[in-house]
């Protein structure tokens, strides 16, 4: 009769199952959807990183040096995230499009009517423009990005100068909006809350939300002073003369 080989008992776990000795190794390296997010959270604070110091110095005044000292980290780090400057530059100008027209789309699929909607969507791109990417979309021309590029975004800008003017136009035909030509009252809303994007600075005398407050006041309400509105006058008691 052949002999038959002993195979080693395998361990048991509390419920009677075979514990695997690989169960408890831990590896390493980290799974691909962890090394992916960790890339695109340190690609997004080069890109958050560069768009502040954008803002604060200008495109040109700021190197990649600069950039890689901020973040603490080699210059040759940066092109693992990114190809060069100008498609950092790029980058930043197009998620503060991308951040202002996906506001502006759910500013009006909260429903109301024209003005209500109009108001929502100024208070949104208001608190974009205040914001690093937003800030850059807008103290940042179009002329400094590739010209391949510069045809997207302005097309991209052409779709938040249209929604202005869809709900201007819907508002004026509502009655909720003073009779106006939507076009050049488009040009006005975003003209005016753009540039706060340009002198705001967040160690102000002013907050970002006292700063928005007041520039909506001023567009939606005018600066004139309106006076109060007549009283009619009572009717007289009796009968009208024949």
């Amino acid at each position: 009769m052949a002999e038959q080989r002993k195979v080693p008992p395998r361990s048991v776990g509390a419920r009677g199952r075979a514990a695997d000795p690989a169960a408890h190794v831990v590896s390493p390296w980290a799974a691909p959807t962890g090394r992916a997010q960790q890339r695109e959270a340190k690609r997004n604070a080069v890109l958050t990183t560069a768009a502040q110091m954008f803002n604060e110095r200008g495109f040109h005044a700021t190197s990649l040096d600069d950039i890689a000292a901020r973040l603490h980290v080699t210059k040759p780090t940066l092109y693992y995230y990114v190809k060069n400057k100008d498609e950092i530059l790029l980058e930043c100008v197009r998620k503060g499009l991308h951040m202002t027209l996906d506001g502006i789309e759910a500013s009006r699929q909260a429903g109301g009517n024209a003005l209500d909607q109009l108001r929502a969507c100024m208070q949104v791109y208001a608190e974009i423009v205040v914001q690093p990417f937003g800030m850059c979309l807008i103290r940042v021309g179009d002329e400094e990005v590739p010209e391949p590029s510069r045809r997207e975004l302005r097309r991209m800008k052409s779709e938040i100068d249209l929604a202005f003017r869809r709900l201007v136009a819907q508002g004026v035909e509502e009655g909720s909006i003073a009779p106006c030509d939507p076009k050049i009252m488009a040009f006005v809303i975003a003209g005016a809350l753009s540039w706060i994007g340009r002198w705001y600075q967040s160690d102000g005398a002013y907050s970002a939300e006292e700063v928005i407050e007041q520039c909506l006041a001023a567009l939606l309400g005018g600066v004139l002073t309106r006076p109060p509105a007549p009283k009619r006058a009572a009717r007289k008691s009796g009968r009208t003369p024949s």
